[in-house]
């Protein structure tokens, strides 16, 4: 299964919510590795949670029992216990964008710039890498800085920008919320 698939997503909000401990560093993944053995008494490498978190590179698919663990990790009997658990639970999490406008990653060319601009009046200009990565040319009123990289797959307006490995200062990679509480006011494709 795709690593960047909404339940692998959540999976990981879950772990990190269930150890109270953002997972972001070497260290932090050992540390997990060291709450999975002690919960489930099964070992599992850092370099496994490493590639499912997306700090290092690696397969895009996660393998089966990776997922088995980290559900049992939470308390579940399954994976497919654990995901049946998001669909009963979260339902009205769920609902069609048919109004908004959106750009996906794949109908890019390497070198097309976006300006998103997002409350109470911050903006970024944002340069394609290719493969979903992305650098910050231009940043005003926000956190982020020139030459910031980051991932993405799709930009929508009226929702908040989730990106994943944000290397912001050449800092360890992060994620990070674009438009939080009121989401994205504008997307364009220079």
């Amino acid at each position: 299964m795709n690593k960047n698939c909404p339940e692998i997503l959540q999976l990981r909000r879950d772990i990190e919510k269930s150890v109270q401990r953002s997972i972001n560093t070497p260290s932090d993944f050992e540390f997990l590795s060291g709450v999975i053995w002690e919960r489930t008494k099964t070992n599992i490498s850092t370099s496994t949670l490493k590639r499912l978190w997306g700090y290092i590179d690696g397969a895009d698919n996660t393998r089966q029992c990776t997922l088995e663990l980290l559900s049992k990790t939470l308390g579940f009997k399954s994976w497919k216990a654990y995901t049946e658990h998001i669909a009963e639970n979260c339902p009205e999490q769920s609902d069609f964008l048919t109004n908004s406008f959106h750009i996906y990653s794949e109908d890019l060319q390497i070198g097309d710039t976006l300006e998103i601009k997002w409350m109470p009046n911050r903006e970024c200009t944002i340069e394609y890498l290719g493969k979903c990565k992305f650098k910050i040319t231009q940043a005003i009123n926000s956190k982020l800085s020139i030459d910031d990289t980051f991932y993405c797959r799709f930009f929508i307006t009226g929702q908040p920008l989730y990106i994943d490995n944000l290397v912001h200062n050449k800092e360890l990679p992060t994620a990070y919320i674009i438009g939080k509480r009121d989401g994205i006011t504008s997307i364009e494709k220079k």
